[in-house]
């Protein structure tokens, strides 16, 4: 039994998702056990930076998608479960190239790990992130600094004892500057490039999906990283801000810049923008906490009231949750808020001006920047900043896939590959803000629905709404 919340958001109202399903005869020769699935008639997006199929047809069974196109090119299997999706659109699952599972969106680091006891709890929270990911139809998701307690998250996820996105992780970060505030258990600090090269290959040994470089290194520790990572085939992605640290970063070979333009830094200089976009160094800027979080949030408090934070967590951790976030706009994450909106705002047009390969990550849960809501509030701000809806879907979905070397299998909808897709009403390609209220998302064929919804097959369980699956 899963217990969780609906995503229904009052945005879009009631969800009237008036699905029929016609469950026709399963041939002899077919397992009975798993029968294909059809989703017929909505919009198809393929995450590729192309037309929509605006009646589409997409099958999958056992996982796998093995038809998609137009209506009358795709031959329905006998047997299939078919389920009318008019008036929707489908689409790959969104990948989050920047998250925190060990976050909820609590107001302060310092308070957090305190009341956390540092990682004692940490396995009471990362099930609410996971399952919040999720419902927004995030169905990749890399963590970019935990500690490897994580990795029992990873195994409840992949075991169907808990819902959540698939889930690659770097482990903690390597840095030459340790910040008190947080527990030793996240980060690595190394006093020279021996030694970083020493634990970066410790940190893949121990299960890092890719390394995450932090603040305080020197052109050789870069260097003595990149070329320990590159010898296992571990791609590094490195958290900046500073010009300088951009620059021997470019220079060491690392191989995803995360936060370029996020934060306090000035507008970068064009020389810099151009070399970043003609090497095609992927870039995830996580700036929807920065342009949107705060002053969302001065606009609009109720959004921290939400009735699926109530439902999601514990009842100690919710009090926390909301307690942290009195007088937010004194909290010191938010000190600088209106330098670090300028920035990330000029900054994100830079990069996509100059045609640079953005990726798209939400750094949730940061303070107020909870995961059910980050994944839609960081596309929509890349489209405030100049990219159009089609190109920050394909961003999220493709793109990503490629920054994390999984676009063989995921990324977008083609046959053969994964059936990771979801489920919206309406057309984001007119208001990408729809991707706000998903649907149903489809997991490795496995299909979860909105509590709301009155989508089919009505035999399975709804959507984070109970019962089994």
């Amino acid at each position: 039994m899963i217990n969780t919340t609906h995503l229904h958001r009052g945005v879009i109202s009631g969800l009237m998702f008036a699905a029929t399903v016609l469950c026709l005869p399963v041939l002899a020769d077919e397992p009975s056990s798993s029968p294909p699935i059809a989703f017929v008639g909505g919009q198809l997006l393929d995450g590729y930076e192309a037309p929509a199929i605006p009646d589409g047809v997409i099958v999958f069974e056992e996982g796998v998608i093995t038809q998609l196109g137009p209506k009358e090119e795709v031959d329905i299997p006998l047997g299939a479960e078919i389920i009318d999706i008019g008036g929707h659109t489908i689409l790959p699952g969104l990948i989050d190239n920047h998250v925190h599972v060990d976050l909820i969106g609590h107001g302060s680091y310092e308070r957090y790990y305190e009341f956390l006891g540092g990682t004692e709890r940490v396995l009471d929270v990362v099930p609410i992130a996971a399952k919040q990911m999720l419902r927004a139809g995030v169905t990749t998701a890399l963590d970019l600094g935990a500690p490897f307690e994580i990795l029992t998250l990873r195994e409840r996820i992949e075991g169907g004892l808990i819902p959540g996105p698939e889930l690659l992780i770097s482990g903690p970060w390597i840095t030459r500057v340790q910040y008190d505030t947080i527990p030793d258990s996240y980060e690595v600090v190394i006093t020279s490039p021996q030694e970083a090269a020493q634990k970066t290959l410790e940190l893949i040994d121990r299960g890092s999906d890719v390394i995450k470089t932090w603040e305080g290194l020197t052109q050789e520790d870069y260097i003595a990283v990149v070329t320990a990572a590159h010898s296992r085939g571990i791609k590094v992605h490195a958290h900046l801000y500073a010009p300088r640290a951009i620059e021997m970063a470019i220079n060491a070979g690392v191989d995803v810049f995360q936060h370029v333009g996020s934060a306090g830094n000035p507008p970068y200089d064009e020389t810099l923008i151009n070399t970043i976009a003609h090497r095609e160094i992927p870039i995830v800027q996580t700036i929807s906490h920065r342009v949107w979080v705060y002053p969302s949030t001065q606009a609009f408090p109720s959004r921290l009231s939400r009735a699926e934070y109530r439902a999601d967590m514990p009842d100690d951790i919710y009090k926390e949750f909301m307690a942290s976030f009195e007088n937010f706009h004194q909290l010191p994450y938010f000190r600088n808020a209106a330098t670090e909106i300028r920035n990330s705002t000029q900054s994100a047009g830079q990069f996509i001006r100059a045609g640079a390969r953005i990726g798209v990550g939400t750094d949730a849960a940061s303070p107020l920047n909870m995961h059910l809501e980050a994944m839609w509030r960081e596309m929509s701000a890349l489209v405030d900043s100049g990219m159009t809806p089609l190109q920050v879907i394909s961003a999220a979905t493709k793109t990503n896939a490629e920054i994390l070397g999984l676009f063989g299998d995921r990324g977008s909808l083609e046959v053969g590959k994964r059936a990771d897709m979801l489920i919206v009403q309406g057309n984001p390609l007119e208001d990408i803000n729809i991707l706000g209220n998903v649907a149903v998302v489809v997991k490795q064929g496995e299909l979860w629905f909105t509590e709301g919804s009155t989508v089919a097959p009505v035999t399975r369980a709804n959507f984070f709404g109970g019962g089994s699956r």
